[in-house]
């Protein structure tokens, strides 16, 4: 009777004539012998495995494939650089990727960036930092958000960072120093960074309560960084000559340079379109007239882009007005993945998304019956 010959050599990186309790380990328990950096290294099998589920998963959700396609993955913000000194609700950080790609899209370089409703002004500092436009307009209706960008502009970025590094925070001192009354902007602008790294969600709206455990059970102290906050502010001091900020009506400065070629426009206004009750949750002025702004962004002579939530009433403002509309991910500060909206005349650039495409609606106006 002929013998059989075995056709392995090894078996999981051991000789199959090995029989040492480490070769026998390794070939019962299916270990790695390659570059394991532990001693029960199962790498690869886990690889095969989410290999297999992966596979499991597009042929039971064929459809899963598109919708990741259609909506990327949200941006890590750890992965963009932190310029303002606030942490704000609602802020574009997120979006930074997204609006560098929008700037290198445009075919001649921006002079100007106006930011209508700047807020934390996260997209207006990249622009002067990166160098993609030369001047910025941001424009704050808030008087005590205003306070600080007026500061900076003022040439105070420098004091706000050594009265940053000198306050010792305790909740007794927190109060103190944010129920004394204060005339001067610099003082004003204090109190805004102490309130904003302090509240809750950094919300400075009424209503809004201090940090109860915070980061790690840090309490107050968990978004109170000194150092990294007086780094902001003096860095600040480079682009300040740069920043042209109006504490006003973004509606009003959109009127006032809609007739500019050379500027671009990037505006994130607040999310209350369609009864949505997330803006004047978070900020002391949230109402706004939506419809406006979209009939102000048709006279716009430069390019603009919008960010909006996924709300129907905003797609249908889109529609009516001729702009068009791609769905961009995002992580809440909760890391709960959320869609919102870009918005503009032309967004081919953002050629990773597919544009929405949804059955028009029907809109009654005063002069006609039915107009699509």
């Amino acid at each position: 009777m002929t013998e059989r010959k075995q056709p392995l050599a090894e078996v999981f990186g051991h000789l199959i004539t090995d029989q040492t309790p480490t070769a026998v380990r390794y070939r019962k328990n299916r270990l790695c012998p390659f570059n394991n950096k532990v001693p029960n290294c199962t790498k690869d099998r886990k690889a095969i495995l989410k290999m297999v589920l992966d596979m499991k998963q597009k042929l039971l959700f064929p459809d899963l494939e598109t919708y990741h396609r259609l909506y990327p993955k949200a941006v890590n913000v750890a992965s963009v650089p932190q310029r303002s000194p606030f942490r704000y609700p609602g802020g574009k950080t997120w979006f930074v990727p997204t609006f560098r790609k929008w700037i290198a899209s445009i075919p001649f370089q921006p002079r100007l960036l106006v930011e209508p409703f700047s807020g934390g002004g996260i997209i207006s500092l990249t622009a002067l930092f990166e160098k993609l436009v030369q001047k910025t307009i941001m424009v704050e209706r808030d008087e005590e958000i205003a306070a600080v960008w007026q500061s900076v502009v003022n040439g105070d970025a420098g004091w706000l960072a050594d009265r940053i590094l000198e306050f010792r925070l305790t909740k007794e001192n927190v109060l103190n120093e944010i129920n004394t009354h204060y005339d001067d902007i610099k003082n004003i602008a204090f109190q805004t960074i102490l309130k904003n790294r302090t509240l809750h969600g950094g919300i400075l709206a009424e209503g809004s309560s201090f940090i109860k455990y915070g980061e790690n059970g840090k309490g107050l102290q968990s978004r109170w960084y000194p150092n990294t906050l007086a780094t902001r502010f003096r860095n600040l001091d480079y682009v300040a000559s740069c920043i042209n900020f109006i504490c006003g009506d973004g509606l009003q400065v959109l009127r006032d340079y809609a007739a500019n070629d050379d500027a671009v426009f990037f505006i994130d206004p607040p999310y209350t379109a369609g009864g949505k009750k997330a803006g004047s949750r978070l900020y002391k002025y949230y109402e706004l007239d939506h419809e406006y702004l979209f009939k102000l962004c048709e006279s716009l002579q430069g390019d603009f882009i919008m960010t909006y939530d996924m709300a129907d009433e905003v797609k249908n403002l889109a529609r009516k007005h001729g702009f068009e509309m791609k769905p961009i991910a995002m992580k809440n500060t909760h890391h709960a993945e959320m869609t919102e909206l870009v918005i503009g005349r032309d967004l081919s650039w953002m050629s990773d998304t597919s544009m929405i495409r949804e059955k028009r609606d029907v809109y009654k106006t005063k002069f006609s019956k039915n107009v699509e």
